[in-house]
C-alpha cells in the first residue's frame, strides 16, 4: 500500500514537471525539480536581452545621426556647386564686351603730309592706334562739310590732290589695313591709294588669322561655288578647305563665320553666319573696327548705326577740362571726336548748320587729355594714342571690369 502511494505520487510530480516546461514557466517554489543554475540562466538571458534592445536603440539612433550628417554633407556640397556654376556663369558673362567705343576724325589730317608715302604712313598710325584701343567704329567726316561729299570708298580714283579725296583715301587704307590678309586680294582691286599699303605695319588683330590658327570665329568671303539646294553657301576663311554656312548668300559679300565641327565627318568644315559683333559680344574679342564716311560733323551724330545713338560724347582740345578731374558716366555706345589741324573750334566754325559758338556744348565732356603740354601743338594722329590711352582705364571703370 505505501509503495503504491510514492509511485502515484512521483507521476504526478513528473507530469506537473512536462507541464512546467511545455508552458515555458519555470517556478523554482513549486517545482523542486528545477536547479539553482537554471534559475540563474534564465536571469542571465532576460539581462542580455535587456542589453541586446538598449545597444539596438543606441545603434539606430547613430545610424539616424549619421544620415543626417550626411544629408547635411550633401546639401552643403550643392550649395557650392550651385555657387560655384554662378560664380562661372558671371564670370562667363563678363568675358563678352557689350559696348562700343568710336572715334571720329576729319580725313584733312592726310592734307598735311608731304608725299603718297607719308600719308599712307599717317593713316597706319591711325589704324594701328585703334586696333591697340579696341575701336569699335572710326568715322572719317569732312571738315569743311561738303553736302555732296561720297561716302563710300567704291569707285574710280581721281587724285588725292582733289578737295575730298584725302576723306576717301583714308577711309579706303584704314579698310585694306582691318581686312585680314588673306581676303584683301579678294576684296580690294588695284588701287592707287593702296600703292604704299604693303610697306605699312600689320594690324596683327584677333581676326587676322593664320591658316593653321584655332579660333571659334572666323572672317570669310563666300565663294561662287555651287551647293545643294537648300543646304547654304561655301565660305573661304583662310583654310585649306572652304567652310559651308546654314545660309544661302551673296558670293563676293565678307561674312563673320562661327566655325563648328562636324562630328560626323570631321572632314568637312561647317560654320554659321553671323554678325560682325558676335565674337565682341559672346567672346570679348576685338573683332576690328568699321569704316564710315560723314559729309559734316553733324552726320558724325545723325548717321549713327545704332540705334541708340552715342549716349556718350567725348570732345578733344586744349580748351578743354583735364582728364584727371572727370569720372565718366555709364555708357552703351561712346564717341570720342578729335579735330583738324586747327582743332575742333574751327571746324565748328565751317558747319553753319550747328548753330553752337562754343563746342562744349555738343558733347557730353569736353576734355583736355593731355594737360601741361610740352609742345605748343599736339598732331591728331598724336593726340588719337594720348587721348585713348588716357580714357581706357575710365572705361574700364565705369564698366566694372
Amino acid at each position: 500500500m505505501e509503495s503504491h502511494g510514492v509511485d502515484s505520487l512521483n507521476n504526478r510530480d513528473i507530469k506537473n514537471e512536462v507541464a512546467c516546461h511545455q508552458s515555458g514557466t519555470l517556478i523554482s517554489a513549486k517545482n523542486p525539480y528545477i536547479s539553482e543554475k537554471n534559475e540563474n540562466n534564465v536571469k542571465d538571458w532576460k539581462q542580455w536581452k535587456k542589453e541586446k534592445k538598449e545597444l539596438h536603440k543606441k545603434w539606430k539612433q547613430q545610424r539616424m545621426i549619421q544620415k543626417a550628417e550626411k544629408l547635411k554633407q550633401k546639401e552643403e556640397q550643392m550649395k557650392e556647386k550651385e555657387d560655384k556654376e554662378r560664380e562661372e556663369n558671371l564670370e562667363k558673362e563678363k568675358v563678352g564686351r557689350d559696348y562700343t567705343v568710336s572715334i571720329a576724325l576729319p580725313g584733312s589730317i592726310l592734307d598735311n603730309a608731304q608725299s603718297p608715302e607719308l600719308r599712307t604712313y599717317l593713316a597706319g598710325q591711325i589704324a594701328r592706334a585703334a586696333t591697340i584701343f579696341n575701336v569699335d567704329e572710326v568715322i572719317i567726316f569732312d571738315e569743311i562739310g561738303m553736302e555732296k561729299m561720297e561716302v563710300s570708298t567704291e569707285g574710280e580714283f581721281t587724285g588725292v590732290k582733289k578737295k575730298g579725296q584725302a576723306n576717301l583715301q583714308m577711309a579706303r587704307i584704314l579698310q585694306y589695313l582691318e581686312c585680314p590678309q588673306y581676303l584683301r586680294k579678294h576684296i580690294f582691286p588695284l588701287h592707287p591709294d593702296l600703292q604704299f599699303a604693303g610697306l605699312l605695319n600689320p594690324l596683327d588683330s584677333p581676326h587676322h588669322l593664320r591658316t593653321k590658327d584655332i579660333c571659334p570665329f572666323r572672317e570669310g568671303i563666300v565663294v561662287n561655288r555651287p551647293a545643294r539646294e537648300g543646304k547654304g553657301s561655301f565660305v573661304y576663311v583662310g583654310q585649306k578647305k572652304d567652310v559651308r554656312v546654314d545660309k544661302l548668300i551673296k558670293p563676293g559679300v565678307r561674312v563673320t563665320v562661327k566655325m563648328e565641327l562636324d562630328k560626323m565627318n570631321p572632314k568637312r568644315p561647317k560654320g554659321v553666319a553671323v554678325m560682325p559683333c558676335t565674337p565682341r559680344v559672346e567672346g570679348g574679342l576685338y573683332w576690328g573696327y568699321a569704316v564710315r564716311l560723314a559729309c559734316s560733323l553733324a552726320a558724325v551724330f545723325t548717321e549713327c548705326p545704332y540705334k541708340e545713338g552715342y549716349d556718350l560724347t567725348v570732345g578733344t582740345s586744349e580748351r578743354g577740362m583735364s582728364v584727371d578731374e572727370v569720372t565718366l558716366s555709364p555708357f552703351k555706345h561712346m564717341l570720342v571726336v578729335f579735330g583738324g589741324l586747327n582743332g575742333l573750334e574751327a571746324c565748328l566754325d565751317s558747319h553753319e548748320s550747328l548753330e553752337i559758338d562754343d563746342p562744349k556744348f555738343l558733347f557730353s565732356y569736353y576734355l583736355n587729355t593731355c594737360p601741361n603740354q610740352g609742345s605748343r601743338t599736339i598732331r591728331t594722329e598724336e593726340a588719337i594714342l594720348i587721348s585713348l590711352a588716357a580714357i581706357r582705364p575710365k572705361i574700364l571703370e565705369v564698366q566694372g571690369r
